[in-house]
């Protein structure tokens, strides 16, 4: 992010009512008579600060602490007119993430955008980000990373036993079943005819979820 780019962020933060120097606004306190909207901003902004969060997720949070649904509206509008809370934003955040750390296929990412709130033209949008041949690379660098070492190709039932584990870990990330059985196939075919395979021989759970 370049410093104009900062300032801006810090400027919009402040004109919300948050401060990036003091660090995660504390828990409001339990106060019957404390002021809604008071209280309203400070939850949004320790949201913030911990990490982006789409409308929706701050919505269901301010719910949570009781807050009245026209007082949050308000809140979230005046946080949005100042570019803290933009969905389209959080979308393009979500999938880059998402996409590189954990290798997921655009039906995965969908289905999450979903879940907070994202509206089906914002996701459409996000996902443009990746390409036929991002996903397809992925996938392959899952299969390759995750096929072990030693597996015996040549056996029939090792070969079946692997192909089930690894489309079945590719379908878990979003893959269509056709193209995590495609890709399995291709590059055991390409291990059994002596390209390496299985970079690391550890379990990552993050790649298997």
């Amino acid at each position: 992010m370049t410093a104009s780019s900062n300032r801006r962020s810090s400027s919009a933060f402040a004109k919300a009512g948050g401060d990036r120097t003091a660090g995660p606004a504390p828990e409001p306190a339990e106060d019957r008579d404390a002021d809604p909207a008071s209280v309203a901003r400070a939850i949004v902004l320790r949201q913030l600060t911990a990490s982006p969060k789409s409308r929706l997720q701050l919505e269901r949070k301010l719910a949570e602490r009781n807050v009245p649904e026209d007082v949050a509206a308000a809140v979230l509008d005046r946080f949005a007119e100042v570019r803290l809370v933009d969905d389209a934003e959080f979308a393009d955040m979500w999938v880059r993430s998402r996409s590189q750390s954990r290798r997921l296929a655009r039906g995965a990412l969908r289905r999450e955008l979903a879940d907070k709130g994202i509206d089906a033209d914002t996701a459409a949008s996000a996902l443009g980000q990746l390409s036929d041949e991002d996903e397809e690379a992925a996938a392959r660098h899952l299969v390759e990373r995750k096929l072990r070492a030693g597996t015996d190709l040549s056996d029939r039932a090792e070969r079946d036993k692997a192909t089930r584990r690894l489309a079945s870990m590719l379908a878990r990330k979003g893959y269509q079943p056709s193209q995590a059985f495609r890709i399995v196939a291709e590059v055991l075919d390409a291990a059994a005819a002596g390209a390496p395979a299985g970079e690391d021989s550890g379990e990552d759970p993050a790649d298997w979820e």
